[in-house]
């Protein structure tokens, strides 16, 4: 690890200022709140709303092999000054007049269309301002993104050109350097953490092909120039490592696992702390997700939220949320800083949400936990050669979703006969609740591997201390497959519907997917989604209420309001409002933030698998969101950009 003299480092961590108004990162700022200071749009008056301009990206995924069940499009767009900036999974980029929803330039990254990428997601891209260069200088202000194969790009806001003395010809290759084993299953789907001068970026990765997969490290670039200024790995690289700052806890790991086992990769969005200096990484799990008896121990720091110094990437303070996972557990969602009142004064946290429905709030600065937490024995009931973690962390704060076991009285269906169907599957099924362990014959996940909450995260209302997020209860089907078993059981089309994966390196392959009726209905009772307030003032659940409906997921008459499954997040404004899309169908909506009263929706033309954004310019409040579908929720596709306003100048 580079360390560099102390000037520099204060240099390093110095904010980069936008304006107030602004939207200058992926959740806003780097703090991730998900909050819009614009308040014009209120409980009273959103009912008005109305559609101001449509944005058209062309970006279907034509010639890309994998956009049939890949291609996503979950952008929220940055807003400097008068420009709105997206872009979408294909690495297309474009600059868009804020208040007409014209382009002004676009950018196209050229990302191969014939590999067959893991994911086709981008959540966004990044805006750095260099101090250093005049304002009208080329690439002053510079729009700095991850294209899915693993390039990080910098362009000129103004223009869209590539910045040319960044890394080569404007582009760096995040793919060299980490032990690859697939171009198309290395990628970068969130936007880079800039904190001073440096972009700090991790990876997304293909999950379950073997042990010894890519690292998954987390690397600093420097902003001008695009060479490399530090980097961390979770998984420590050689066997009995001293204990040092950088490295606590590994004076025992195993030889193998140092020398093997890849992964616990951070892919979602990162916090940045500009006034502390710290980032913020969420970790996911080590290679594979569903058997660890070749990563034996608790696999620090997978599963984890890991403070870095930003400057240098020296380890400040972790907290693992999962042990030893198997079960895909990753922590998906950006960390969330917020100025947390308790007992009268103010406490400088950050609120991490997971895949177990569980939120988790720490001292920034120390990592102690503000609301306690429990070590409780789990299931230990494992196929051959497997060693579950005894006991996981459990969260004071009330579950958001639930996390008991299944059982033939929560069996449901669209008739009496697929309900039946329902019942004869979780017999046959392994469920202990939550942490139950991967068997042979197949374990329900409840929460299942797509969470409770996923990468959307959530929204803080700093008025009334509320967090808001929306989750799933969708539980899930994991079976494992002895490794002789593996290609017959893959090959026979008898588990249509089924993701296989072979998880190379161990006994095991693995076939999953979620727990549905013939129908292809949830087999439990929904609600499916909900929105959640959580008051973190009193640590309890202030509100949750049923998000979406089955629309444009089944036929009339089955359209229901129980609450339907989502990817997205939600948008927390200063007007009091709530706006999300994330539910399967095909509706943008806005929720009463101090009683989860819906009070609007929209119909659009697409799935909005996406976070909304707001923001007042030409005497106008805009919602913006992008609705273009999700392939792995199905949901209906589209290449749009959707902002929403008052009727005239706002009245």
């Amino acid at each position: 690890m580079r360390i560099l003299k102390p000037w520099i480092i204060l240099a390093l961590v110095l904010p980069q200022h936008a304006a107030a108004l602004d939207w200058s990162a992926y959740g806003g700022d780097g703090r991730g709140q998900r909050h819009a200071a614009a308040a014009q749009i209120t409980p009273q008056n959103v009912g008005r709303l109305e559609l101001a301009w449509t944005f058209r990206t062309g970006e279907l995924g034509a010639d890309f092999i994998r956009a049939h069940d890949a291609l996503t499009f979950e952008a929220t767009p940055l807003l400097i000054g008068d420009t709105l900036y997206v872009d979408t999974a294909t690495g297309k980029v474009f600059g868009i007049d804020a208040t007409t929803g014209k382009e002004l330039w676009r950018f196209d990254a050229k990302v191969d269309p014939g590999r067959y990428y893991s994911e086709m997601a981008s959540r966004g891209v990044s805006w750095w301002r260099d101090t250093l260069a005049a304002p009208a200088a080329p690439c002053a202000e510079r729009i700095v993104f991850a294209s899915i194969d693993a390039r990080l790009h910098a362009l000129d806001a103004r223009t869209g050109k590539p910045c040319s003395g960044f890394g080569d010809h404007g582009e760096v290759a995040l793919w060299k350097g980490v032990r690859l084993r697939s171009r198309a299953d290395y990628e970068v789907t969130s936007p880079p953490a800039i904190a001073g001068d440096l972009a700090i970026v991790g990876s997304s990765l293909g999950d379950n092909r073997g042990t010894d997969l890519e690292l998954g490290v987390v690397r600093a670039f420097d902003l001008r120039s695009g060479k490399e200024v530090w980097h961390w790995d979770p998984i420590p690289r050689t066997a009995r490592m001293p204990v040092d700052a950088a490295n606590p806890d590994f004076a025992d790991v195993e030889s193998q696992q140092a020398r093997w086992t890849g992964a616990a990769n951070a892919w979602a969005p990162f916090a940045v702390d500009a006034e502390r200096g710290l980032v913020f990484v969420p970790t996911g799990s080590a290679s594979p997700d569903f058997f660890g008896g070749e990563r034996p121990g608790d696999d620090h720091w997978a599963n984890s939220i890991v403070a870095l110094r930003a400057a240098t990437g020296e380890f400040v303070w972790g907290r693992q949320l999962v042990h030893h996972d198997l079960w895909d557990y990753d922590v998906a969602s950006q960390p969330m800083l917020v100025d947390l009142e308790r007992q009268g004064a103010k406490v400088a946290a950050v609120v991490q949400l997971t895949k177990t429905g569980q939120v988790f709030v720490f001292n920034r600065e120390t990592g102690e936990p503000l609301f306690g937490i429990d070590e409780r024995a789990v299931p230990q009931d494992a196929v051959a050669g497997e060693t579950p973690w005894p006991t996981q962390p459990y969260s004071a704060l009330p579950p958001l979703v639930p996390q008991t076991a299944i059982t033939l009285d929560d069996a449901a269906g669209i008739t009496p006969w697929d309900r039946d169907k329902c019942r004869a599957q979780i017999a046959a099924l392994h469920s202990e609740g939550m942490f139950t362990p991967p068997s042979l014959k197949g374990t329900i996940q409840r929460p299942g591997y797509a969470g409770g909450s996923n990468w959307g995260g959530g929204a803080w209302d700093p008025q009334r201390q509320l967090l808001i997020a929306n989750v799933m209860d969708l539980p899930m089907v994991v079976a494992l497959i002895p490794r002789d078993q593996f290609e017959t059981q893959r090959d026979s089309g008898q588990w249509d519907g089924w993701e296989f994966a072979r998880q190379a390196g161990t006994p095991y392959g693995m076939r999953r997917r979620a727990l549905l009726s013939p129908l292809g209905a949830p087999c439990t009772k929904p609600p499916w989604g909900k929105l959640v307030a959580v008051d973190l003032a009193h640590g309890r659940i202030a509100w949750d209420v049923p998000l979406g409906t089955s629309r444009d997921k089944a036929p009339w008459p089955f359209w229901n309001t129980l609450g339907a499954p989502n990817m997205g997040g939600p948008l927390v404004t200063a007007g009091g409002l709530v706006f999300i899309g994330a539910a399967t169908d095909n509706f943008l909506r806005a929720f009463d933030v101090a009683t989860g009263a819906e009070l609007w929706k929209a119909r659009i033309p697409a799935g909005a698998q996406a976070t909304p954004m707001s923001y007042e310019r030409g005497g106008r409040q805009f919602v913006v969101v992008a609705a273009g579908g999700h392939a792995k929720l199905d949901t209906t596709r589209g290449d749009y950009l959707l902002a929403y306003a008052l009727p005239g100048k706002g009245g």
